[in-house]
């Protein structure tokens, strides 16, 4: 059950992390007075936010089955690749070959490092 806590965890990060960058597109600049009114009814941040905040709840939840050694790297690195894909399938950004190879190393780690089974 911890790796579901974990993987829910992951997946409400990763959809914060979106919202924020659809959010921050809407913000405009830093100055001016506005400022304040144009963060509190922006509602892809306010979104996000609150997703951050359940991303919170759950990753308690992991944490309660999970070792922190296995939990955090995990969540760090699987953040990492989920955000990386989101990126690409919903911002359309792209990625050079040097940030693909790193990606599939993040997956790799993860995969030993969630894996049991490896003594």
């Amino acid at each position: 059950m911890g790796y579901v806590f974990l993987g829910i965890a992951l997946a409400l990060n990763a959809t914060a992390n979106v919202l924020l960058k659809l959010g921050a597109a809407d913000v405009g600049s830093l100055a001016g007075p506005s400022l304040i009114g144009r963060l509190v009814t922006n509602y892809y941040l306010l979104a996000g936010l609150a997703l951050f905040a359940l991303n919170v709840v759950f990753y308690v939840l992991a944490l309660t089955r999970l070792n922190l050694s296995i939990a955090y790297p995990i969540m760090m690195a699987g953040g990492v690749a989920i955000i990386i894909a989101a990126s690409i399938l919903l911002l359309q950004e792209t990625l050079t070959i040097r940030q693909l190879i790193g990606l599939s190393l993040l997956i790799v780690g993860i995969v030993l490092v969630a894996d049991r089974s490896i003594a």
